[in-house]
């Protein structure tokens, strides 16, 4: 049997408990499964009620949010986000909707929504943005999706296709027989894996709300047309940077000669509201002072994803050297260490990012990986316990947690810890190494005999 955390994709198949439930409720479709669309009028099929979107949001957008470093720790610009965006999901279809909104720590560009309208923008984008208006734009693209209850049908559909928390694509790779398997770890918290995937048509009509809310809250429709164009242009010339963004929202020349028809027929009574530049680029300067830095790592990640290791390494150092207190340069820095076989470095990177954002719990779950490597099974499960109390809900955690128990010869409570795991996930090679050691000790009656 391979090692447990060999370097492969995890998949939950659909059980036959699935299969029941899939089949009740689409029977009972009409009774319970039916929904008036909060923003068409019309009763559409639905497999989830509104508090349970609410209750998916809560669950996993936080995991999400730390795959992306946190939220910056400028409280004035999540402020800021907060107030541009209220202004118009209190004026959207589904304004009682608990809506929150906060920039990420991530290089990449991007927007996303989850279904109880947790909303986030990541530096990368912020950094692309010129004015309020773009903001409002994007923002607002993001409102939409919530309330045309886009985003809990994407992720429901990715529920129904098995997708389970933090088991998907690896966040990195690596040649090395010895350290794939902790590289392979990481993928565990791998951004994007939470995100909803939008059809051509979902993005069409968040386009059209979004500038219907802006110009609801006196937003320039204009902010539309130059959120589009960016887009546009970020495609051709930093397409590694925004691979993400099109994977969830696609692109299309289409979407930006629809912006600007509506802007110039549909809105244009709104064409003469301020862009509010200066407003946006004096609640923007903390981030932008980073654009430097950012870039860097946008360069680090691209090196990354070709494992480029050495490469990535160097524009880490220099990342660094811009923003030695950065908290995302010290985690990727940390994640390429491991990735380099050199799990010391990573160790001490993962410690200085916790040093630097210690409400942040990305920064514990690489340095328990480090300490694994290490082979101290003592201090990586501090770690791993220290992550799991401030993000619980990774499956991923619960195992890391039995395998440093079993590294350390306590058997009891290794199990205790597989026999949690396996409760959530029963496929994989994780699920059959949780299994094998139960049987082995006798937690389970081996079916062969």
């Amino acid at each position: 049997m391979q090692h447990p955390l060999g370097n492969r994709v995890y998949e939950r198949k659909m059980t036959r408990r699935d299969f029941i439930w899939l089949t009740s409720a689409s029977t009972a479709g009409v009774l319970v499964g039916c929904a008036v669309n909060p923003v068409t009028g019309k009763r559409q099929l639905m497999l989830m009620s509104e508090s349970e979107e609410i209750g998916l949001d809560q669950a996993n957008s936080p995991h999400q949010f730390s795959a992306d470093y946190g939220a910056v720790q400028d409280t004035a610009l999540n402020q800021y986000l907060t107030d541009v965006g209220n202004a118009m999901a209190l004026k959207s279809h589904r304004p009682t909707m608990p809506y929150s909104f906060r920039v990420v720590n991530a290089t990449y560009v991007n927007a996303y929504a989850f279904p109880g309208g947790s909303i986030a923008a990541t530096r990368g984008i912020m950094l692309s943005l010129e004015n309020e208006a773009e903001l409002s734009a994007l923002l607002g693209h993001e409102i939409g999706h919530v309330n045309a209850r886009h985003t809990a049908l994407r992720m429901t559909e990715n529920m129904l296709l098995g997708a389970v928390i933090a088991l998907g694509t690896l966040a990195v790779a690596s040649k090395s027989e010895k350290t794939a398997p902790w590289v392979a770890a990481l993928g565990s918290i791998g951004a994007g894996l939470l995100l909803a995937h939008y059809s051509r048509e979902d993005e069409h009509q968040a386009d059209d709300l979004g500038m219907e809310y802006m110009t609801r809250a006196d937003q320039n429709p204009q902010g539309m047309v130059g959120l589009m164009d960016m887009l546009k242009n970020l495609s051709n010339h930093k397409p590694n940077a925004i691979e993400m963004m099109f994977s969830t929202h696609p692109m299309s020349e289409e979407r930006y000669q629809i912006a600007v028809e509506s802007a110039d027929t549909k809105y244009t009574a709104f064409k003469d509201r301020p862009i509010n530049r200066d407003r946006y680029m004096d609640h923007t300067v903390e981030v932008r002072k980073l654009g430097p830095a950012i870039e860097i790592m946008q360069n680090g990640e691209s090196a990354m994803a070709q494992e480029k290791y050495s490469e990535a390494e160097t524009q880490y150092k220099n990342a660094l050297k811009t923003a030695p207190q950065d908290y995302t340069a010290l985690i990727m820095m940390a994640k390429c260490q491991i990735a380099l076989d050199k799990p010391i470095e990573a160790d001490f990177y993962a410690a200085s990012a916790r040093n630097v954002y210690p409400q942040e719990a990305q920064a514990h779950y690489v340095g328990g990986i480090a300490k694994l490597m290490q082979d101290n099974h003592s201090a990586a499960y501090e770690q791993f316990a220290q992550y799991e109390t401030m993000l619980p809900g990774n499956p991923n955690t619960i195992f890391l947690k039995g395998f440093c128990q079993e590294g350390m010869q306590h058997k009891p409570e290794a199990a205790i810890e597989y026999q949690k795991y396996l409760q959530q996930v029963t496929e994989g090679e994780q699920a059959e190494h949780a299994y094998l050691r139960l049987t082995e000790w006798g937690y389970i009656e081996n079916q062969d005999k």
